[in-house]
């Protein structure tokens, strides 16, 4: 085959699955940062605090790490579906420090003092969290250590989730009281 040369007023780019995994990750990247805020803006709206949703959102730094952590223990790549488990535990996270929250209040306005609301809310609302998580985690270790079918392409999901789950439950259970109690320090009992 000869060469042919190619004219100069042509572009031509050479494209790879690197570029489209980089496109997919910022993609992923933007919309995450996008449920993040609409998230944050529900919950403005919900719970009529701009304090609360930052409490709230206090769960998911730590489950982040818990991702990174296990995938990196692992071997596991960050993928798609890894990125899809970060979402998912985004969510259950919220939730978790939302019944914390939630109740906290609803015990303050039953005449309780801030660090007994808090104490009471953490005490009363584990069970629900740890038995949610719990079942979350063990539905999801046999996808985790790819006993089924098919599961391989989607172990990195169930390990991100995992990984996310245990440290998000962890630290729900000490980051969200006690930015409860720094800030409502000052507001009096009803």
């Amino acid at each position: 085959m000869a060469h042919q040369d190619v004219p100069s007023n042509v572009n031509l780019a050479v494209r790879g699955s690197a570029e489209a995994m980089n496109a997919s990750f910022r993609s992923f990247a933007i919309g995450l940062t996008l449920s993040v805020v609409l998230l944050y803006l529900i919950l403005v709206a919900q719970f009529r605090s701009f304090v609360d949703p930052f409490i709230i959102l206090l769960a998911l730094p730590p489950g982040i790490s818990g991702v990174l952590l296990v995938l990196v223990l692992t071997g596991t790549t960050l993928n798609v579906m890894s990125l899809m488990g970060v979402v998912m535990l985004a969510g259950i996270a919220m939730s978790n420090s939302i019944l914390i929250v939630e109740f906290a209040h609803h015990l303050e306005l039953e005449g309780r003092g801030v660090g007994e609301a808090i104490v009471e809310s953490c005490r009363v609302r584990l069970r629900p969290i740890l038995m949610t998580s719990l079942a979350t985690i063990i539905g999801l270790m046999p996808m985790a250590l790819k006993l089924g079918e098919g599961s391989e392409s989607y172990a990195p999901l169930a390990r991100a989730l995992i990984g996310g789950l245990v440290v998000s439950v962890l630290f729900t259970v000490l980051l969200v009281p006690a930015g409860f109690s720094l800030a409502y320090r000052n507001h009096p009992a009803n």
